[in-house]
Protein backbone atom coordinates (compact mmCIF):
# COMPACT_ATOMS: atom_id res chain seq x y z
CA UNK A 1 0.00 0.00 0.00
CA UNK A 2 1.28 3.67 -1.10
CA UNK A 3 2.00 5.82 1.89
CA UNK A 4 1.03 9.58 1.43
CA UNK A 5 3.71 11.96 1.72
CA UNK A 6 4.21 15.04 3.57
CA UNK A 7 6.13 17.41 1.21
CA UNK A 8 8.64 20.23 3.03
CA UNK A 9 9.13 23.68 1.67
CA UNK A 10 12.30 24.74 0.29
CA UNK A 11 15.37 24.64 2.69
CA UNK A 12 13.28 23.28 5.63
CA UNK A 13 14.61 19.47 5.85
CA UNK A 14 17.79 20.40 7.71
CA UNK A 15 16.46 19.84 10.99
CA UNK A 16 14.40 16.54 9.85
CA UNK A 17 17.13 15.01 8.59
CA UNK A 18 19.00 15.68 11.62
CA UNK A 19 16.61 13.60 13.58
CA UNK A 20 14.40 16.19 15.20
CA UNK A 21 10.77 14.37 15.40
CA UNK A 22 8.72 17.41 15.48
CA UNK A 23 7.50 19.19 11.88
CA UNK A 24 5.04 22.31 12.49
CA UNK A 25 2.35 22.96 9.97
CA UNK A 26 4.83 25.91 8.96
CA UNK A 27 7.24 24.08 7.44
CA UNK A 28 5.28 22.06 5.21
CA UNK A 29 4.43 22.85 1.57
CA UNK A 30 1.84 20.05 0.17
CA UNK A 31 0.62 17.01 1.02
CA UNK A 32 0.68 13.93 -1.93
CA UNK A 33 -2.35 11.42 -1.35
CA UNK A 34 -5.67 10.54 1.03
CA UNK A 35 -5.33 11.37 4.78
CA UNK A 36 -6.57 10.73 7.79
CA UNK A 37 -5.10 11.98 11.42
CA UNK A 38 -3.25 9.18 12.61
CA UNK A 39 -1.82 7.74 9.48
CA UNK A 40 1.62 6.91 8.63
CA UNK A 41 3.22 9.01 6.31
CA UNK A 42 6.71 9.18 4.47
CA UNK A 43 8.26 12.70 5.57
CA UNK A 44 10.08 14.41 2.03
CA UNK A 45 12.31 17.16 1.23
CA UNK A 46 11.43 19.60 -1.97
CA UNK A 47 13.42 17.62 -3.57
CA UNK A 48 11.64 14.42 -2.93
CA UNK A 49 14.25 12.79 -1.49
CA UNK A 50 12.77 11.01 1.94
CA UNK A 51 13.81 12.39 5.33
CA UNK A 52 12.03 9.56 7.58
CA UNK A 53 8.38 8.51 8.50
CA UNK A 54 5.89 9.42 11.36
CA UNK A 55 2.26 9.97 12.11
CA UNK A 56 0.01 12.60 10.74
CA UNK A 57 -2.49 14.57 12.92
CA UNK A 58 -3.79 17.93 11.10
CA UNK A 59 -5.70 19.17 14.19
CA UNK A 60 -2.06 19.42 15.92
CA UNK A 61 0.66 22.54 15.25
CA UNK A 62 2.85 19.65 15.56
CA UNK A 63 1.27 18.26 11.98
CA UNK A 64 3.81 15.49 11.65
CA UNK A 65 5.60 13.30 14.32
CA UNK A 66 8.86 11.63 13.14
CA UNK A 67 9.41 7.83 14.55
CA UNK A 68 11.98 6.46 12.11
CA UNK A 69 14.61 7.27 9.68
CA UNK A 70 15.02 4.12 7.63
CA UNK A 71 12.21 4.06 4.12
CA UNK A 72 10.02 1.37 4.35
CA UNK A 73 9.45 0.50 7.93
CA UNK A 74 6.22 0.11 9.27
CA UNK A 75 4.80 2.18 12.42
CA UNK A 76 2.78 -1.24 13.83
CA UNK A 77 2.87 -2.80 17.13
CA UNK A 78 5.84 -4.84 16.61
CA UNK A 79 8.10 -1.50 15.99
CA UNK A 80 6.58 0.49 18.99
CA UNK A 81 7.06 -2.32 20.74
CA UNK A 82 10.41 -2.77 19.95
CA UNK A 83 11.06 1.06 21.05
CA UNK A 84 9.39 0.20 24.62
CA UNK A 85 11.65 -2.60 24.89
CA UNK A 86 14.96 -0.49 24.12
CA UNK A 87 13.29 1.88 26.77
CA UNK A 88 12.79 -0.03 29.37
CA UNK A 89 16.64 -2.08 28.88
CA UNK A 90 18.05 1.50 29.77
CA UNK A 91 16.45 1.32 33.14
CA UNK A 92 16.63 -2.42 33.89
CA UNK A 93 20.14 -2.98 32.65
CA UNK A 94 22.20 0.44 32.55
CA UNK A 95 20.13 2.34 35.06
CA UNK A 96 19.80 -0.73 37.40
CA UNK A 97 16.49 1.09 38.42
CA UNK A 98 14.50 -2.29 38.84
CA UNK A 99 12.77 -3.20 42.02
CA UNK A 100 9.73 -4.75 43.84
CA UNK A 101 8.89 -1.33 45.05
CA UNK A 102 11.17 1.20 42.76
CA UNK A 103 9.52 4.14 41.13
CA UNK A 104 10.90 5.05 37.65
CA UNK A 105 9.84 6.44 34.00
CA UNK A 106 10.15 3.86 31.71
CA UNK A 107 9.56 5.71 28.44
CA UNK A 108 10.11 9.67 28.23
CA UNK A 109 8.71 10.44 24.75
CA UNK A 110 10.96 12.35 22.59
CA UNK A 111 13.80 11.16 25.15
CA UNK A 112 13.22 7.81 23.98
CA UNK A 113 12.43 7.92 20.85
CA UNK A 114 8.19 7.19 21.34
CA UNK A 115 7.29 11.31 20.28
CA UNK A 116 4.09 11.11 22.82
CA UNK A 117 4.37 8.73 24.95
CA UNK A 118 5.07 8.54 28.60
CA UNK A 119 5.52 5.54 30.98
CA UNK A 120 5.72 6.00 34.36
CA UNK A 121 6.38 2.49 36.95
CA UNK A 122 4.72 2.51 40.14
CA UNK A 123 6.12 -1.05 41.80
CA UNK A 124 3.44 -3.30 40.14
CA UNK A 125 1.46 -0.53 38.90
CA UNK A 126 2.13 1.69 35.32
CA UNK A 127 0.70 5.29 34.50
CA UNK A 128 0.52 6.01 30.89
CA UNK A 129 -0.22 8.74 29.52
CA UNK A 130 -0.34 10.11 25.60
CA UNK A 131 0.39 13.52 24.70
CA UNK A 132 -0.01 12.44 20.78
CA UNK A 133 -2.99 11.95 18.61
CA UNK A 134 -1.48 9.23 16.78
CA UNK A 135 -0.24 6.92 19.92
CA UNK A 136 -2.94 7.39 21.71
CA UNK A 137 -4.67 5.94 18.77
CA UNK A 138 -2.65 3.28 19.50
CA UNK A 139 -2.75 2.63 23.12
CA UNK A 140 -4.40 -1.08 22.96
CA UNK A 141 -1.38 -2.46 21.29
CA UNK A 142 0.81 -0.28 23.37
CA UNK A 143 -0.78 -1.49 26.37
CA UNK A 144 -0.29 -5.20 24.91
CA UNK A 145 3.08 -4.48 24.91
CA UNK A 146 3.60 -2.85 28.38
CA UNK A 147 1.94 -6.13 29.59
CA UNK A 148 4.56 -8.37 27.95
CA UNK A 149 7.32 -6.24 28.61
CA UNK A 150 6.64 -5.25 32.38
CA UNK A 151 4.07 -7.94 34.01
CA UNK A 152 2.24 -5.26 36.05
CA UNK A 153 -1.07 -5.64 38.08
CA UNK A 154 -2.42 -2.51 36.46
CA UNK A 155 -2.42 0.01 33.87
CA UNK A 156 -3.78 3.67 34.41
CA UNK A 157 -4.27 6.46 32.00
CA UNK A 158 -3.40 10.00 33.13
CA UNK A 159 -4.12 12.81 31.15
CA UNK A 160 -2.04 15.98 30.51
CA UNK A 161 -4.24 19.37 31.17
CA UNK A 162 -4.61 20.37 27.64
CA UNK A 163 -3.49 18.05 25.46
CA UNK A 164 -7.16 16.89 24.37
CA UNK A 165 -7.76 20.70 22.50
CA UNK A 166 -4.35 20.76 21.50
CA UNK A 167 -4.40 17.14 19.45
CA UNK A 168 -7.45 16.94 18.92
CA UNK A 169 -8.12 13.34 21.17
CA UNK A 170 -10.33 12.66 24.15
CA UNK A 171 -8.76 10.75 26.68
CA UNK A 172 -10.14 10.37 30.36
CA UNK A 173 -8.31 9.51 33.24
CA UNK A 174 -9.06 5.77 34.53
CA UNK A 175 -7.95 2.21 34.51
CA UNK A 176 -6.79 1.06 30.86
CA UNK A 177 -6.00 -3.09 31.92
CA UNK A 178 -5.69 -5.03 34.86
CA UNK A 179 -5.97 -3.79 38.76
CA UNK A 180 -6.92 -0.50 39.84
CA UNK A 181 -4.29 1.17 42.21
CA UNK A 182 -4.16 0.79 45.57
CA UNK A 183 -4.67 4.21 47.58
CA UNK A 184 -2.09 2.97 49.72
CA UNK A 185 0.19 2.50 46.31
CA UNK A 186 4.13 2.87 48.16
CA UNK A 187 7.36 3.02 46.24
CA UNK A 188 10.90 2.89 47.68
CA UNK A 189 12.97 5.98 47.12
CA UNK A 190 16.60 6.64 48.96
CA UNK A 191 15.97 4.75 51.46
CA UNK A 192 12.21 6.03 51.66
CA UNK A 193 8.46 4.54 51.83
CA UNK A 194 6.95 7.09 49.65
CA UNK A 195 2.71 7.24 49.02
CA UNK A 196 1.51 7.78 46.04
CA UNK A 197 -2.12 9.13 44.47
CA UNK A 198 -1.68 7.28 40.52
CA UNK A 199 -5.36 8.20 40.44
CA UNK A 200 -5.42 11.94 41.41
CA UNK A 201 -1.61 12.99 41.53
CA UNK A 202 0.40 15.71 40.39
CA UNK A 203 2.01 14.68 36.56
CA UNK A 204 1.42 10.52 36.78
CA UNK A 205 1.22 10.62 40.45
CA UNK A 206 4.71 11.80 41.81
CA UNK A 207 7.95 13.85 40.81
CA UNK A 208 10.30 11.16 39.51
CA UNK A 209 12.80 13.35 38.09
CA UNK A 210 13.60 14.85 41.25
CA UNK A 211 14.88 11.19 43.04
CA UNK A 212 18.53 12.27 42.49
CA UNK A 213 18.23 16.07 43.24
CA UNK A 214 16.51 15.15 46.54
CA UNK A 215 18.79 13.09 47.26
CA UNK A 216 22.06 15.94 46.56
CA UNK A 217 19.97 18.59 48.63
CA UNK A 218 19.76 16.26 51.48
CA UNK A 219 23.18 16.02 51.90
CA UNK A 220 23.41 19.86 52.83
CA UNK A 221 20.40 19.56 54.84
CA UNK A 222 21.86 18.30 58.48
CA UNK A 223 21.25 19.72 61.17
CA UNK A 224 19.60 23.04 59.39
CA UNK A 225 16.20 24.73 59.11
CA UNK A 226 14.95 23.83 56.10
CA UNK A 227 12.27 25.66 53.83
CA UNK A 228 10.30 23.25 51.21
CA UNK A 229 8.48 25.29 48.96
CA UNK A 230 5.65 23.99 46.60
CA UNK A 231 6.68 20.36 48.87
CA UNK A 232 3.62 18.56 47.45
CA UNK A 233 3.87 15.13 49.12
CA UNK A 234 7.16 15.98 51.02
CA UNK A 235 9.43 15.31 48.24
CA UNK A 236 12.64 17.29 49.20
CA UNK A 237 11.64 17.83 52.87
CA UNK A 238 11.23 14.64 53.99
CA UNK A 239 14.43 13.76 52.55
CA UNK A 240 16.14 16.46 54.66
CA UNK A 241 14.11 15.77 57.46
CA UNK A 242 15.63 11.95 56.99
CA UNK A 243 19.19 13.44 56.48
CA UNK A 244 19.11 15.33 59.78
CA UNK A 245 17.67 18.69 59.14
CA UNK A 246 16.84 20.45 62.91
CA UNK A 247 13.50 21.57 61.48
CA UNK A 248 11.43 21.46 57.81
CA UNK A 249 8.33 23.25 57.07
CA UNK A 250 7.01 22.12 53.62
CA UNK A 251 4.28 24.66 51.96
CA UNK A 252 1.84 23.78 49.35
CA UNK A 253 -1.41 25.18 48.47
CA UNK A 254 -3.03 21.54 47.69
CA UNK A 255 -4.51 19.63 51.38
CA UNK A 256 -4.71 16.67 49.15
CA UNK A 257 -1.25 16.49 48.64
CA UNK A 258 -0.01 17.75 52.09
CA UNK A 259 -2.34 14.60 52.99
CA UNK A 260 0.46 12.59 51.52
CA UNK A 261 3.18 14.46 52.95
CA UNK A 262 1.85 14.01 56.46
CA UNK A 263 1.23 10.10 55.95
CA UNK A 264 4.42 9.55 54.37
CA UNK A 265 6.35 11.57 57.77
CA UNK A 266 4.39 9.46 59.77
CA UNK A 267 5.56 6.05 57.67
CA UNK A 268 9.07 6.60 57.67
CA UNK A 269 8.75 8.00 61.20
CA UNK A 270 10.08 11.93 60.44
CA UNK A 271 9.10 14.06 63.08
CA UNK A 272 11.34 16.95 62.57
CA UNK A 273 8.65 18.32 59.64
CA UNK A 274 5.75 20.22 59.70
CA UNK A 275 2.92 20.61 56.67
CA UNK A 276 1.15 23.75 56.00
CA UNK A 277 -1.51 24.58 53.21
CA UNK A 278 -1.20 27.77 51.61
CA UNK A 279 -0.59 30.11 48.64
CA UNK A 280 3.24 29.39 48.47
CA UNK A 281 3.49 32.95 47.28
CA UNK A 282 1.60 34.73 49.72
CA UNK A 283 3.03 32.33 52.64
CA UNK A 284 6.34 32.97 51.63
CA UNK A 285 5.69 36.80 52.39
CA UNK A 286 4.07 36.55 55.37
CA UNK A 287 7.12 34.46 57.03
CA UNK A 288 9.58 36.65 55.57
CA UNK A 289 6.78 39.47 57.43
CA UNK A 290 7.51 37.92 60.21
CA UNK A 291 10.74 37.58 60.17
CA UNK A 292 11.75 33.90 59.85
CA UNK A 293 15.09 32.59 58.64
CA UNK A 294 15.87 29.19 57.09
CA UNK A 295 19.18 27.84 56.25
CA UNK A 296 17.72 25.79 53.24
CA UNK A 297 15.35 27.20 51.23
CA UNK A 298 14.03 24.82 48.17
CA UNK A 299 11.57 26.12 45.86
CA UNK A 300 10.27 23.76 43.24
CA UNK A 301 6.92 25.06 41.85
CA UNK A 302 4.79 23.34 38.80
CA UNK A 303 5.62 24.14 35.38
CA UNK A 304 4.81 28.44 35.16
CA UNK A 305 4.22 28.90 31.39
CA UNK A 306 2.96 26.17 28.48
CA UNK A 307 3.42 28.17 25.23
CA UNK A 308 5.81 31.41 24.51
CA UNK A 309 2.94 34.00 25.27
CA UNK A 310 3.27 33.31 29.01
CA UNK A 311 7.03 33.27 29.27
CA UNK A 312 7.41 37.07 30.55
CA UNK A 313 4.67 36.44 33.57
CA UNK A 314 6.45 33.48 34.46
CA UNK A 315 9.82 34.84 34.24
CA UNK A 316 8.04 37.66 36.69
CA UNK A 317 6.80 34.22 38.67
CA UNK A 318 10.30 33.03 38.94
CA UNK A 319 11.63 36.34 39.91
CA UNK A 320 9.23 37.06 42.70
CA UNK A 321 10.13 33.78 44.33
CA UNK A 322 13.89 34.40 44.67
CA UNK A 323 12.94 37.65 45.74
CA UNK A 324 11.12 36.12 48.48
CA UNK A 325 13.42 33.38 49.19
CA UNK A 326 16.56 35.61 49.75
CA UNK A 327 14.44 37.63 51.96
CA UNK A 328 14.13 34.10 54.24
CA UNK A 329 17.45 32.81 53.61
CA UNK A 330 20.02 33.26 56.63
CA UNK A 331 23.54 34.28 56.18
CA UNK A 332 25.88 31.36 54.53
CA UNK A 333 22.45 29.55 53.21
CA UNK A 334 21.75 27.57 50.82
CA UNK A 335 18.85 28.21 47.71
CA UNK A 336 17.65 25.66 46.01
CA UNK A 337 15.76 26.57 42.50
CA UNK A 338 13.71 24.14 40.38
CA UNK A 339 12.34 25.31 37.38
CA UNK A 340 10.39 22.59 34.79
CA UNK A 341 9.12 25.43 32.40
CA UNK A 342 10.61 24.04 29.13
CA UNK A 343 10.26 27.17 27.59
CA UNK A 344 12.89 28.82 30.21
CA UNK A 345 16.47 28.56 29.63
CA UNK A 346 18.96 26.98 32.39
CA UNK A 347 20.77 30.59 31.52
CA UNK A 348 17.86 32.76 31.98
CA UNK A 349 16.85 31.22 35.75
CA UNK A 350 20.83 31.78 36.57
CA UNK A 351 20.66 35.19 35.47
CA UNK A 352 17.39 35.90 37.22
CA UNK A 353 19.01 34.24 40.24
CA UNK A 354 22.00 36.59 40.61
CA UNK A 355 19.91 39.23 39.47
CA UNK A 356 17.57 39.25 42.58
CA UNK A 357 20.90 38.93 44.43
CA UNK A 358 22.23 41.95 43.53
CA UNK A 359 19.11 43.99 44.54
CA UNK A 360 18.85 41.88 47.98
CA UNK A 361 22.89 43.14 48.08
CA UNK A 362 24.21 39.61 48.78
CA UNK A 363 26.96 37.57 47.32
CA UNK A 364 25.62 34.33 45.93
CA UNK A 365 27.68 31.26 44.33
CA UNK A 366 26.42 28.43 42.21
CA UNK A 367 27.46 25.39 43.73
CA UNK A 368 25.62 22.49 41.43
CA UNK A 369 23.70 22.85 38.10
CA UNK A 370 21.85 19.76 38.00
CA UNK A 371 19.21 18.61 35.21
CA UNK A 372 16.33 15.33 35.90
CA UNK A 373 17.26 11.74 37.22
CA UNK A 374 18.89 9.57 34.20
CA UNK A 375 15.86 7.60 33.71
CA UNK A 376 14.56 11.21 32.30
CA UNK A 377 17.07 11.69 29.32
CA UNK A 378 17.59 14.15 26.63
CA UNK A 379 17.69 13.09 23.06
CA UNK A 380 20.45 15.02 21.49
CA UNK A 381 18.58 15.83 18.57
CA UNK A 382 15.17 16.65 20.52
CA UNK A 383 17.18 19.49 23.25
CA UNK A 384 13.31 20.35 24.26
CA UNK A 385 13.45 17.07 25.86
CA UNK A 386 15.62 18.12 28.64
CA UNK A 387 13.22 20.48 30.64
CA UNK A 388 14.22 20.63 34.44
CA UNK A 389 16.87 22.72 35.88
CA UNK A 390 17.75 22.38 39.44
CA UNK A 391 20.70 24.95 40.61
CA UNK A 392 21.93 25.14 44.05
CA UNK A 393 23.74 27.95 45.04
CA UNK A 394 25.52 28.96 48.43
CA UNK A 395 24.24 32.67 49.54
CA UNK A 396 26.43 35.02 52.00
Amino acid sequence: MSIPKVILKSKRAQPFFGRHPWVYAGAIERIDGQLNDGDEVDLVSSADNFVARGLFNSQSKIQVRLYCWEPGIALDRAFFRDRLDRAIHLRHNILKLNGPEAGYRVAFSEADFLSGLVVDRYGDWLAVQFTALGLARCRESIVESLRELLNPRGIYLRTEKGIGKLEGVELHDGPLWGEPPPTDLTIAENGLRVLVNLAEGQKTGYYLDQRDNRLAVAKLCVGKRVLDAFCYSGGFGLHAAKAGAAEVLGVDASEMALDLARRNATANELANVAFECADVFRHLADLAAAGRQFDVVVLDPPKFARNRAAVPEALKGYRRLFQLALKLLARDGILVSCCCTGLIALQEVEDLIAQTAIERRRDLQILDRRGPSPDHPVAATCPQSGYLKCIISRVL
